[in-house]
């Protein structure tokens, strides 16, 4: 569960980093919309990702495999 749970996290970071390093780099307008197109990509799987580890820990928590610790009342 957990390395599942890291290699979304690492995929997430990956995206994001891709989707910033598009839009920094480069200063040839003809470049623009390749940029733009690849940023987007980027940024859609970041989001899709996201989205799916959500999604997957709610399922994991509605069939049992992870439990809720609680938080320490003080």
């Amino acid at each position: 569960m957990k390395p599942l749970v890291l290699v979304a996290f690492v995929g997430i970071v990956a995206a994001l980093a891709s989707a910033g390093f598009a839009m920094a780099r480069g200063d040839s307008e003809s470049g623009d919309a390749r940029r733009s197109r690849r940023m987007a990509r980027a940024l859609t799987v970041r989001i899709g990702l996201s989205v799916l580890l959500f999604l997957f820990i709610l399922l994991s928590y509605w069939l049992g495999w992870i439990q809720p610790t609680g938080l320490p009342r003080g």
